[in-house]
């Protein structure tokens, strides 16, 4: 008795309701973000429309072709091109030097013929410059490759070098006839043609 008893209403029924018209008030606000969206657009495109004269990308991309014609893509293992260049001699510089002078580079082939190197060079440093002429990634060019060293006996101081192709070993001669590798110049040539040292002396009987 002392609380009083619940009362039977019944359900409350709860009722929204959603117009789907947009206030007045929130359809100008967005009108406003969207000009301003558009103004901020076409300010940002007027700055860099003017910006773009300021700008002076030319002199960074010609440096940048630069640095690649003298690479010539060339893995940085071997010797550049730019190198080559640098410590090789002019073509009056090296009339100075006896042994370039009744030089003559040879019938073309894809072997090449290198003498007067210097006592301490080594297979790996004749490697790092003629390596250059030679894609690595190819199996029949790596295998082509080859390099042979006369370090003792009346050979010494002269190389046989095999490139993959005549293309390849005509830019060694052209590019490296004259490099000076430890402090003497190198000559180039074509290598005569190599034929078997069976034929040759048959050749010679028959004379």
């Amino acid at each position: 008795d002392v609380f009083e008893q619940p009362q039977h209403i019944g359900h409350k029924k709860i009722e929204f309701h959603i117009s789907t018209e947009i206030p007045a008030v929130l359809q100008i606000n967005t009108e406003k973000e969207e000009k301003n969206g558009k103004d901020l657009y076409a300010t940002t495109e007027e700055i860099n429309n003017t910006g773009f004269g300021r700008i002076f990308p030319a002199p960074s991309s010609n440096d940048k072709m630069e640095t690649e014609e003298e690479d010539d893509e060339i893995p940085s293992e071997f010797i550049s091109r730019k190198d080559l260049e640098k410590n090789r001699l002019s073509r009056e510089e090296m009339e100075k030097f006896s042994v370039f002078k009744n030089y003559e580079p040879g019938d073309p082939n894809c072997r090449i013929y290198v003498k007067n190197l210097a006592k301490q060079v080594e297979e790996k440093d004749l490697k790092f410059i003629f390596g250059r002429y030679v894609d690595f990634q190819s199996e029949v060019e790596r295998n082509m490759f080859d390099i042979r060293l006369m370090k003792e006996g009346r050979m010494k101081g002269q190389a046989f070098i095999g490139l993959p192709n005549e293309k390849a070993a005509a830019k060694a001669l052209k590019e490296a006839n004259g490099y000076v590798l430890f402090e003497k110049p190198m000559v180039v040539q074509f290598a005569r043609s190599a034929r078997p040292k069976q034929d040759a002396n048959e050749g010679k009987r028959k004379k």
